[in-house]
């Protein structure tokens, strides 16, 4: 153990009494005004839109200058009224705010057509403090309520705006766990977010930053400087890498080793978001107030272009298995300043960028499975699920995360995408060995007809691990995280080069080759492909294929292909190699037959050792408690 600063607490127990039900106020604040964003990269158009004249904002204040017109019917700006009014008992909200100036303020109101009419109105002159109210009553299929300001001769100054609702009798009290692994910038820069805002901290009465990394959190300036502000709420942890999920579950073990199965909401986020504070306040008061316990979880905006919203709600196909599939009628990277979310869409689970869970429903499901890495998150909220409880995708609440369309899945932990999408369908459907047979075959062959070797090893090895049974989770996956990235490895164009070095190549040896449409006859134009491939009946000469273009019935036309990387940061340089296509081939179709005749047998090896997996006894154990 390195040593450490004496100000940082290592273990939970001086947050214990903390960690207890709170005396409520008359009213919760449900979410805040805001009028810009928490980074200069981020446009304040997701906040206030100003339609005409001009505004001069701040993060918690806006001037209004005379004979301007502007709303916070933007990403941020509405309140969700739709989801308050299905998913708890509230009735009514109360927007509050300071004013200076002159100028009418009206509360409008939209529908699930996205139709608006105004609900209240008031003329403001002078200095004082305003208050509407709307009612929770007409929302059930969707709409949302936000606030219009026009100006006349005399500009207007809002601050201190919030929309609060009654209380419950209890404040349910919450903790923040924040895992990282050698992102000790980013995960500085997270925390730091979190605790330079006076009022988020206010309402958490814990911080857990689980560090299983190498390069320290603790060693940063910047963390310091936050662990001096959040005093004895700051609770750092190290242990080994046991990925996301490990890390995760720690915040969660240490949670409710203090509370056991009583109220608290626990809020899991990721170390390297660029991280909306105001989120958290927003999914913690929302899941104070929802009639039953919920998984309360915030959406995913892109870091890259801070406008667009992942999806508005998701969901999984287990008979691929898949994820990330759309809700019906949600936004899917769509631009939230262009677009709204008027129509309700409910979710089948919420990804772990930053995501609410109420320590009642891991009292009762247990503990995430030892997964190391991706699908943690989708069992645990499908698990949730057939237990009667709820996941809610709560919108304006978001953080912002690097785009997933930034990232190339030609790398070590699709295994894990892999291998745990198997777990979870075994657990969570019928796992018909013939349907993952079809879907997983298919999906072998387009790898191999597009060179990708690597891939397609990544693909079988996952299947083999998996079909070994639960016993291949011991670890937490410590193991299987290193297997791979070193077997992987041994196939070159798994490794990304420099655009103007591609090994083997000069500059002027190859030119773009762009793609034709999408085939129409796929299943036809896979089996020709494939011939074509082995029988090394493709063109010779190297060309250069955009990632947008990138698809298997287009690569699988070349012999030497030089692919741009999704991350755009350099290429991955395919060769056809037909001996090695074969004995990829064959070894995944043997190992995927195999799957789909021991279907059954390898479903119920995983369903009885279900609750051990995820068991705490078996978490300590990973913990070396």
């Amino acid at each position: 153990m390195t040593e450490t600063a004496p100000d940082i607490a290592r273990d939970s127990a001086h947050v214990e009494a903390r960690l207890v039900g709170h005396d409520p106020q008359a009213r919760l604040v449900a979410q805040r005004g805001l009028f810009g964003g928490p980074s200069t990269l981020i446009r304040d158009d997701l906040y206030l839109h100003v339609g005409s004249g001009r505004a001069h904002r701040s993060r918690f204040e806006v001037s209004i200058e005379p004979n301007a017109k502007a709303d916070t019917n933007t990403y941020f700006g509405r309140f969700p009224a739709s989801y308050w009014q299905r998913w708890t008992a509230v009735t009514e909200v109360q927007v509050t705010f300071t004013y200076n100036g002159s100028g009418r303020v009206s509360l409008v109101a939209s529908d699930a057509d996205g139709r608006s009419r105004t609900v209240a109105a008031i003329d403001i002159e002078g200095a004082g403090t305003a208050e509407l109210s709307g009612a929770l009553d007409r929302f059930v299929d969707g709409g949302a309520l936000w606030l219009r300001f026009d100006t006349d001769r005399f500009a207007l100054t809002v601050s201190q705006l919030t929309w609060n609702v009654p209380s419950p009798n209890k404040i349910r009290p919450a903790a923040v766990v924040v895992c990282t692994f050698n992102r000790a910038d980013e995960c500085a820069d997270t925390v730091a977010s979190l605790g330079n805002d006076s009022q988020v901290i206010e309402g958490l009465d814990a911080v857990y930053v689980v560090d299983q990394g190498t390069d320290l959190v603790e060693k940063r300036e910047k963390f310091k400087a936050t662990a001096e502000r959040l005093g004895d709420k700051l609770v750092y942890i190290r242990q080994p890498n046991l990925g996301g999920a490990g890390g995760f579950t720690r915040g969660m073990y240490e949670v409710t080793d203090v509370v056991g199965a009583e109220h608290a909401n626990v809020v899991l986020m990721d170390d390297d978001i660029l991280c909306e504070p105001e989120t958290v306040l927003r999914t913690n008061a929302f899941a104070n107030m929802t009639v039953e316990p919920a998984i309360v979880g915030a959406q995913m905006l892109g870091l890259f272009h801070p406008d667009c919203v992942l999806v508005g709600a998701e969901h999984a196909d287990l008979n691929g298995p898949k994820v990330g599939i759309p809700s019906s009628n949600a936004l899917v990277n769509a631009s939230v300043v262009k677009k709204k979310q008027e129509i309700r869409v409910d979710a089948g689970y919420n990804g772990w960028w930053t995501c609410l869970i109420p320590s009642e429903i891991i009292s009762r499901i247990g503990y995430p499975l030892p997964l190391f890495f991706q699908w943690d998150d989708v069992e645990y909220g499908l698990r949730a699920s057939r237990n009667g409880f709820a996941t809610v995708t709560l919108p304006g609440a978001g953080v912002w995360h690097a785009d997933f369309s930034w990232k190339d899945w030609d790398e070590w932990h699709r295994y894990f995408n892999i291998r745990n999408g198997l777990l979870t369908a075994a657990l969570h459907s019928e796992f018909d060995g013939k349907i993952l047979f079809r879907s997983l075959s298919r999906d072998l062959l387009k790898f191999l007809v597009g060179m990708q070797y690597g891939l397609a090893f990544t693909q079988i090895k996952a299947i083999e691990d998996f079909m070994e049974g639960p016993a291949a989770f011991a670890d937490g996956g410590v193991e299987a995280a290193s297997m791979i990235r070193r077997e992987r490895a041994s196939y070159a164009e798994t490794v990304r080069h420099s655009a103007a070095h591609a090994p083997d190549l000069q500059s002027a040896d190859y030119q773009i080759a762009s793609a034709a449409p999408w085939p129409s006859m796929e299943g036809l134009v896979l089996a020709k492909r494939l011939l074509q491939q082995l029988r090394g009946r493709v063109n010779p000469h190297p060309v250069a294929i955009a990632s947008r273009d990138a698809h298997w019935w287009h690569v699988s036309l070349f012999g030497h292909a030089v692919v741009t990387d999704a991350s755009q940061e350099g290429v991955r340089v395919r060769r056809h190699n037909a001996e090695l296509m074969k004995q990829l081939l064959v070894r995944g179709l043997r190992a995927q037959w195999k799957l789909r005749s021991q279907a059954p047998r390898i479903r119920d090896s995983y369903r009885s050792e279900f609750e051990s997996m995820t068991d705490r006894s078996n978490w300590a154990r990973l913990f070396g408690k």
